[in-house]
C-alpha cells in the first residue's frame, strides 16, 4: 500500500489484500473516487468487502478480460460500460499481433474431471495431463508447429518441468523460480527458445516476444483462457503474428476454451467432428463456425443449448422455446411474427429498439408479450406443450417443406419437435 499527495489530495494505491485489512483505517467517505485494475474479479468477495464498505463518488473498474470463467456477471458491481475496445479492433488498428490458430488432438481425457467455480479442478487436470504420453504429444507438436520464442501452459509446477525435459533448450518457470527477471530477458534475447509455466504469465507479465502460445492447461474459463493466449499479443519488431496452439481432447460435455472464445463464440453447437476444422486465421473463423454449426444436427438440440446458456447466465427463460443463433441472438418464430433478442453485452443487458436493458429483463418482457397476445399459439412457444407433441413424427407438410428448403436432409425419421427447430432456423435464413 502507497500514499502519494497532490495538489493537497490523498491517492491511495492498494492491493486488495492489504485493503480488506485496513478498512477500519479509513472513513466510508474518504475517497471520491475509485479505480479497480483487473476489474473482472470485481465480483469476488474480498473485492465486494471494499466495494460495498466505501461510498465513492464514482467506482471505476479496467480490464482486458471481462467475461469471467464462472460465468459472475458484474452488473451488479458496474452500472454501464462507458468505454470499450475489443480484440477485433485491437488487433485491426495494429495494436495487437494478428494470430494464427491451430488445433492439435493430442488424445487427452477429461471428461471426468471435476469442475469448482466453473473450471476444472486443478489436482484432478494435473493427473489426466501430466503423463508420459501426454507430455511427448506436446513436445511432438511444439518441434512440428512452434515457431521462434514459444510459452506453454502447464497443468502444474511437476507438469511444467516434466514438459520442459523433453524440449531442447526449454526452461521451466514456477513460483520458486528466483531469477525470473533474467530468464525472460534471456528469452527475449533469444538464447532460451521456450519457457513453461504454470500460471505465472498470466496478469501482469511484460514480455512482448512471444511468437507462439501452446495450451496445455485445458480451461473453460475465458478469462483465464484470454489472459493466457494474451502474453503472445503485444507488438514486437519483425514478429508479424502469434501461432496460437490449442492442444484439444476429449472434454465431455464441458465447453473447452479454444480460439473462437477470443471472439466471444460460443462452440457447444459445434459438432465434436467438426471442431477440429476450426483453425487458421482468428478473423476467419466466424465465417468457418458459421458453416459447419449452422447445421440440422445442431438446430434440433436448440433446447439443450439454450437451457444450458440459461443455467449458466443463471436466466429465467419462462420455458420459451428461443432459439440461439451462432451470434447470440435469440429468435422465436411465431406464425406471423417473429420475435429477436440480440445478444447480450458483458453486462448482460441488449438493446431492445434504441434502448439498453438487462437481458432478463428482455426475457420477461418477452414472455409477457406472449402470454397476453399469442396464448393461442403457446404450442410454437411454450417448450412444455412443444414436448408433449413434439414426440410424435413430423408432418408430411414439415417434412416437404424441409425437402424443399434443405434437399440432402434426410427426413424419414425427424420428430415434429426436431422439424420445428429445423424450420426455425431455415424460415429465419429465409427472411
Amino acid at each position: 500500500m502507497a500514499n502519494q499527495y497532490s495538489n493537497n489530495e490523498e491517492v491511495v494505491i492498494a492491493s486488495v489484500m492489504s485493503l480488506t485489512h485496513r478498512l477500519n483505517k479509513f472513513k466510508q467517505d474518504e475517497f471520491d473516487m475509485i479505480i479497480i485494475d483487473e476489474a473482472h474479479h470485481a465480483a469476488a468477495q474480498s473485492y465486494k468487502k471494499i466495494i460495498s464498505y466505501f461510498r465513492p463518488r464514482l467506482l471505476l473498474g479496467f480490464t482486458a478480460t471481462p467475461n469471467r470463467g464462472d460465468n459472475v456477471r458484474l452488473d451488479d458491481i458496474f452500472e454501464k460500460i462507458i468505454f470499450q475496445k475489443d480484440l477485433i479492433w485491437a488487433i485491426k488498428n495494429k495494436y495487437l499481433t494478428d494470430i494464427e490458430c491451430l488445433r492439435v488432438n493430442i488424445g487427452y481425457d477429461i471428461s471426468k474431471v471435476a469442475r469448482r467455480m466453473g473450471d476444472f479442478t486443478t489436482v484432478e487436470l494435473d493427473k489426466v495431463m501430466n503423463t508420459d504420453a501426454l507430455n511427448g504429444a506436446i513436445a511432438e507438436a511444439y518441434q512440428k508447429y512452434a515457431k521462434g520464442q514459444t510459452l506453454i501452459f502447464a497443468t502444474s509446477v511437476e507438469h511444467a518441468q516434466n514438459i520442459a525435459k523433453l524440449i531442447n533448450g526449454a526452461v521451466a518457470v514456477t513460483a520458486d523460480t528466483k531469477n525470473r527477471a533474467e530468464l525472460i530477458q534471456k528469452f527475449t534475447n533469444r538464447e532460451i527458445p521456450c519457457l513453461v509455466n504454470c500460471m505465472i504469465f498470466t496478469e501482469g507479465t511484460d514480455m512482448p516476444l512471444v511468437e507462439t502460445v501452446m495450451i496445455a492447461r485445458p480451461t473453460s474459463n475465458s478469462s483465464l483462457y484470454t489472459q493466457m493466449v494474451g502474453r503472445g499479443l503485444r507488438l514486437y519488431p519483425g514478429k508479424e503474428k502469434l501461432i496460437l496452439i490449442d492442444l484439444v481432447g476429449t472434454t465431455g460435455r464441458a465447453n473447452l476454451c479454444t480460439a473462437p472464445t477470443l471472439l466471444g463464440i460460443d462452440m457447444c453447437n459445434v459438432s465434436k467432428s467438426k471442431q477440429d476444422e476450426i483453425q487458421g486465421k482468428l478473423f476467419e473463423l466466424p465465417e468457418l463456425i458459421q458453416k459447419v454449426a449452422d447445421v440440422p444436427e445442431s438446430w434440433i438440440r436448440n433446447i439443450e443449448y439454450v437451457n444450458l446458456w440459461a443455467k449458466g447466465q443463471a436466466y429465467n427463460i419462462h420455458n420459451v422455446n428461443w432459439f440461439k443463433m451462432p451470434n447470440g441472438n435469440l429468435v422465436l418464430t411465431l406464425k406471423n411474427k417473429r420475435l429477436v433478442i440480440p445478444a447480450q453485452d458483458e453486462l448482460g443487458e441488449t438493446v431492445i429498439g434504441h434502448t439498453k436493458i438487462k437481458m432478463q429483463e428482455a426475457l420477461d418482457s418477452a414472455y409477457q408479450y406472449l402470454v397476453e397476445k399469442y396464448p393461442h399459439e403457446k404450442y410454437l412457444w411454450d417448450i412444455n406443450q412443444i414436448k408433449k407433441w413434439g414426440r410424435f413424427k413430423a408432418t408430411e407438410k414439415q417434412k416437404t417443406i424441409i425437402q424443399r428448403m434443405c434437399k440432402d436432409l434426410d427426413v424419414s425419421e425427424l420428430t415434429k419437435s426436431e422439424a420445428s427447430q429445423i424450420l426455425n432456423r431455415l424460415l429465419y435464413k429465409e427472411a
